[in-house]
């Protein structure tokens, strides 16, 4: 029979965590804000933490400018003359198709070249459509145009979570655009172009340093939540040991006694179904004392880690429950059987023991290890009757079994007034 699980058997919680990474990020929080940069295993789990919410970001950028795109042309064509709205009509028209491309790139994960070469060069041809919208129309329409690109850039660089590379390429080809725009703009001197494209270039400068202190405090942040997310962890893996330390005997494996009584509240709480079928066994070593006042405690240890093996050996694994009760008793918890089924098991148990031959010289039971068992059933579904009374039972029953000569299996009868032998040796 296979060893059933115990305590000592159950794997302790691994805290998944890649030293590397957990070095790196120490490392990385000794240095000032802006001195961080993410690379390697650090800069894969930030771009997977902040993916979704940036792509979501980008998605609803691009869909709302695929609109007011739209909205522009119907608007052009209604508001102003025919002239120089048929005029806009080109430039304005390929906004909102770029925009759902870059959209649809980013719905989902894909190389990072692919969806930063996306971006940045949607980005680029938006910003050239904008400005076109009012260079085609000229007059009032052409400063105005830049003026609106300026805007469309600077929205896109602040709200955009992206590397600061994308960033700025992104400034940069707005920037070039402006300036050769700008030099083109007959209505203006170079001197008044230069003016113009150094205050545009101050604008986008100044965003993109807003945009890269909020990376760096992003980063930051996220610094301190791995940390904290492996300490936390380690708690908690401190805190299941000492609790499973709380429940185990550190000598046999075993649950200990305050396991095995909430085991036993748990079962009594699963309902009557369960409780109509339920046996308990108090194993008991005899003359234990005699063995570790004769043999000494280190031997005295080593029986009761044998006999806690075989009693592990001998019960159903995954579905029974033992446990080191006293100091050389053993209580068993059997769900589900009937008083045949247990004594069967109990009587097993008893034979392994002596079987094992395990020496106790001046024992006045048997030269070997023998071990004496207290059987206890609960009775029909309808009579009440609590797990300590039925551990009581069992107790009672181990008592008349070592009064009787040891080493046997007694089985509690309630309706006799005394206990019957059921087997012995």
């Amino acid at each position: 029979m296979r060893k059933p699980s115990t305590l000592s058997d159950r794997p302790a919680p691994k805290v998944r965590e890649d030293p590397a990474v957990t070095a790196e990020v120490e490392r990385l929080l000794t240095l000032r804000t802006r001195d961080i940069r993410f690379r390697g295993e650090i800069n894969r789990l930030y771009q997977a933490r902040i993916w979704p919410q940036t792509a979501k970001i980008i998605r609803a950028w691009m869909i709302w400018v695929a609109i007011l795109g739209v909205i522009t042309l119907v608007l052009n064509l209604l508001l102003l003359p025919p002239a120089v709205s048929i005029s806009m009509i080109m430039p304005n028209a390929v906004i909102p198709p770029i925009a759902i491309a870059v959209a649809l790139v980013w719905q989902r994960p894909r190389p990072s070249w692919l969806q930063g070469s996306f971006l940045i060069g949607g980005m680029f041809l938006i910003l050239l459509a904008v400005a076109l919208v009012g260079v085609s129309a000229g007059g009032e329409f052409y400063e105005r145009s830049l003026n609106i690109m300026l805007f469309v850039a600077i929205t896109a660089i602040i709200i955009f979570g992206i590397p600061l590379a994308w960033t700025s390429a992104i400034a940069a080809s707005a920037l070039g655009l402006y300036l050769v725009l700008q030099l083109t703009n007959p209505a203006l001197s170079l001197g008044s172009a230069v003016a113009a494209t150094l205050f545009f270039a101050t604008g986008i400068f100044a965003t993109v340093v807003a945009r890269r202190n909020m990376t760096l405090l992003a980063q930051k942040t996220f610094l301190f939540g791995l940390r904290d997310r492996r300490r936390v962890t380690e708690l908690a893996d401190v805190n299941d040991r000492l609790e499973r330390l709380a429940r185990l005997d550190p000598l046999t494996g075993l649950a200990n006694r305050r396991w095995m009584e909430e085991s036993l509240s748990q079962v009594w709480g699963e309902g009557d179904r369960r409780r109509d079928r339920i046996a308990i066994l108090m194993c008991d070593i005899d003359e234990f004392k005699k063995l570790n006042d004769h043999l000494g405690h280190a031997e005295g240890d080593r029986c009761l880690v044998e006999v806690a093996r075989i009693i592990q050996e001998n019960v159903r694994c995954n579905a029974d429950h033992v446990a080191r009760y006293g100091g050389e008793e053993f209580l068993v918890l059997l769900p589900g059987m009937s008083e045949e089924e247990a004594l069967f098991v109990a009587e097993r148990i008893r034979e392994s023991v002596e079987a094992a031959g395990f020496p106790n010289p001046t024992s006045r039971v048997s030269r070997f290890i023998t071990l004496s068992v207290g059987v206890a059933v609960l009775g029909p579904a309808g009579e009440a009757l609590s797990s300590e009374q039925l551990q009581r039972n069992a107790d009672a029953a181990l008592y008349v079994a070592k009064q009787s000569g040891r080493n046997r299996v007694v089985a509690y009868r309630p309706a006799s007034p005394d206990l019957r032998t059921v087997h012995a040796s």
